[in-house]
């Protein structure tokens, strides 16, 4: 299905079936209109034949339950659809920032991203967050602003929010024709023609620019020739001896300045009313990579050191599992391949739990449906059933060539809750759905809290957690109790203590222990937040073997402190001096010392409790701004900014995260229903009182 049939410039002439593969991803804040830009390219591309609405719960990728009851992503669904010879693996992410942990799997076995925006708003918070972390992963992006038939929807404003907030040279290959409700098509400034859609959203064919916008067209192609030519030295040149830049070579330099992360590419629609697809998708097969444009993938073999496999189908396997699903039919775990080829029946090895596997199914995914394929190779992207041991992050590889990848990071909760069963009957049950959860979801963590008996679920926030315990309940069909949310403190130090001394001695019948320690205990100076262990001890008076010890000891000690059994973080501790026995002195002896030592001297030392803080945007209408701003003070909010856009008034403040429990339901009452807001986590910082221990 082809709408604007000359749009497209191939990117690839080579035969190699992989150059005709991407793999991105849509990221955006959530209600930029990821969603349904996604079921806007499957419809785009054949893969599905009726629209998918998210607010009629009929979309593809809003498959769960909740989220077509919530209206909102909170699974990473993946899809794959086909454009102009090319196939296209494509992965919606979450954009609720309680999420962010499938956002993080999801780039790490990404090739490129369309980042969407907002019209009206521009750069949103969580906008900003994902940005951050496709900048972690060095994934390239291209942007699309959506919504452009929404009030006071603006084009330029929101570019200028790229470049202030996300700080990459926009490029925008695009002009609007009309504005708000007249949004009717785009002006294509590397072709200088009109591409128009009607009422239905149905492309009329490539038109000359309407002679109201050819001045205005003709500027901005001039500024975009100017823009690349600034950045590009290929294109510098070429401009330097024309004084302009062919359309070839504007295409060639933003496919170049795009995978480098110098510029991104800005095109603009209206996914809701199907205006832009096509020009999106022909931007994405002409800027973004193929698995053959990113570098090879880098791991560690059996001895230790770093092998890289290339986007090869001959070379030995290489897959990284992100995603693993229990489904009533089985368990799916979903894999990028990144060299090597698997077939069905395959043995393959786990590196990451030292095991064999078999592959039972290869499955092409399409959200929550599948079709079954024999064989899968570098570059796809995929679902696999019959791997028993296999979790988010794990490698899979050629039993005869190991190789272990980095596994994506996991964020460390700061929310939980303790649940129970509401029959004794069923506790066995709900520790069993509590371990699948934390199977499928890494950043929930499931523990037994030590003093009260409870079971403890922790998450990345309110909604978080709520989504895990109505997923037991729908699922597994279990009645549980949840306690009330509380927060994950931190416990750091304010001032610090030197020279203090221990001395860990032990004489029980037989071998002994003895390890003496002298500790310097001291704050970190940047942001609060880690741990550093030095040695300055000299002469050799505590062997360098013993000073590892003392090290771990100090890491176990870090596990609790004094002010309330918090784990402790944001201090620097220095071994200054020691003494040994030489037969009783050991690591055990040393480990002992450092455990207990640290441990003493952090009572000795002025502790700060540390507590959560987020950034809370909040958008109300202009009459309850004062109500939202006195609410925000009473929870210990800072305001740090305020400006009104389309008649209603963004406040951005930082509150502790527990005093938000709770806020949705103020906000509504307070703004008549009519307020919204969203949240960041920006670390940590000190609390006016101790919380209650543990």
């Amino acid at each position: 299905m082809r709408a604007n049939g000359n749009v497209t410039t191939s990117t690839h002439t080579t035969s190699n079936p992989l150059a005709a593969v991407r793999n991105l991803g849509i990221l955006a804040h959530v209600d930029a209109g990821k969603t349904t830009v996604t079921e806007r390219i499957l419809y785009a591309t054949g893969s599905t034949h009726k629209r998918g609405e998210v607010h009629d719960g009929t979309t593809v990728t809003d498959f769960d339950a909740q989220e077509r009851d919530r209206g909102i992503t909170i699974f990473a669904a993946a899809v794959s659809c086909a454009w102009d010879g090319h196939r296209i693996n494509l992965i919606d992410t979450p954009g609720h920032v309680d999420f962010a942990d499938e956002v993080e799997r999801s780039l790490r076995v990404l090739d490129g991203a369309v980042a969407v925006f907002d019209a009206v708003a521009g750069v949103e918070p969580q906008s900003e967050s994902v940005w951050r972390q496709a900048d972690r992963h060095g994934v390239p992006r291209i942007a699309f602003v959506n919504k452009m038939d929404r009030a006071g929807a603006e084009l330029d404003a929101a570019v200028a929010s790229i470049r202030e907030r996300l700080h990459p040279a926009p490029l925008s290959v695009q002009l609007p024709i009309g504005a708000e409700d007249r949004f009717a098509g785009v002006v294509d400034l590397l072709r200088m023609q009109a591409l128009t859609w009607d009422d239905d959203g149905v492309a009329a064919a490539p038109a000359p620019v309407p002679d109201a916008l050819r001045e205005e067209a003709a500027r901005r192609r001039r500024l975009l020739e100017e823009a690349v030519a600034e950045l590009h030295p290929g294109a510098l040149e070429e401009f330097c001896d024309t004084g302009s830049l062919g359309t070839r070579t504007l295409v060639a330099a933003l496919r170049d300045l795009t995978r480098s992360g110098d510029g991104v590419v800005v095109l603009c629609g209206s996914a809701y009313r199907n205006r832009g697809i096509e020009p999106l998708l022909d931007a994405v097969l002409a800027y973004l990579p193929s698995p053959l444009d990113v570098p090879a993938v880098r791991g560690s073999d059996d001895d230790g050191s770093e092998q890289e496999r290339s986007a090869d189908p001959a070379a030995p396997l290489a897959a990284l599992a992100f995603k693993v699903n229990a489904t009533p039919t089985g368990r799916l775990t979903y894999l990028r391949l990144y060299s090597g080829t698997i077939e069905k029946g395959d043995t393959v090895w786990d590196a990451t739990a030292r095991r064999t596997e078999r592959i039972g199914r290869i499955l092409r995914v399409q959200a929550d449906r599948h079709a079954q394929v024999d064989r899968a190779v570098a570059g796809d992207i995929v679902a696999v059933v019959g791997l028993k041991s296999a979790r988010a992050g794990s490698t899979l590889c050629a039993p005869d060539a190991p190789l272990l990848l980095e596994p994506p990071g996991v964020a460390e909760p700061v929310v939980s809750v303790a649940v129970e069963a509401l029959r004794s009957t069923d506790t066995g049950r709900l520790a069993t759905a509590l371990a699948r959860l934390a199977e499928e979801d890494p950043s929930l963590v499931v523990r037994t809290d030590p003093e009260t008996g409870q079971t403890v679920l922790s998450g990345m926030g309110e909604l978080h957690l709520e989504v895990a315990v109505e997923k037991i309940r729908r699922d597994h069909g279990l009645g549980v109790n949840v306690g009330r949310p509380r927060v994950s403190y931190r416990e750091t130090v304010g001032r610090g203590v030197s020279g203090f001394v221990y001395r860990h001695v032990k004489q029980d019948g037989g071998a002994g222990q003895f390890a003496h320690v002298v500790l310097d205990v001291e704050p970190l100076d940047d942001s609060g937040a880690g741990f550093v262990f030095g040695s300055a001890v000299v002469g050799g008076r505590v062997p360098q073997e013993y000073v590892r010890a003392v090290e771990a000891g100090c890491r176990d000690a870090l596990a609790e402190g004094p002010l309330g059994g918090h784990p402790v973080t944001g201090l620097r501790v220095t071994l200054t001096d020691g003494s040994t026995h030489v037969k009783d002195s050991s690591d055990t002896a040393f480990r002992t010392a450092g455990r207990f030592g640290l441990r003493e001297a952090l009572r000795a030392c002025a502790m700060v409790l540390l507590e959560p803080v987020v950034e809370v945007t909040v958008t109300v209408p202009e009459d309850a701004v004062g109500a939202v701003l006195g609410d925000l003070a009473a929870r210990r909010g800072r305001v740090t900014g305020s400006v009104t856009r389309a008649g209603a008034t963004v406040v951005t403040a930082t509150v502790p995260l527990a005093e938000l429990f709770g806020y949705a339901t103020r906000l509504r009452s307070r703004t008549q229903g009519r307020g919204t807001f969203t949240t960041r986590p920006t670390g940590y910082a000190p609390a006016p009182a101790p919380a209650p221990a543990r």
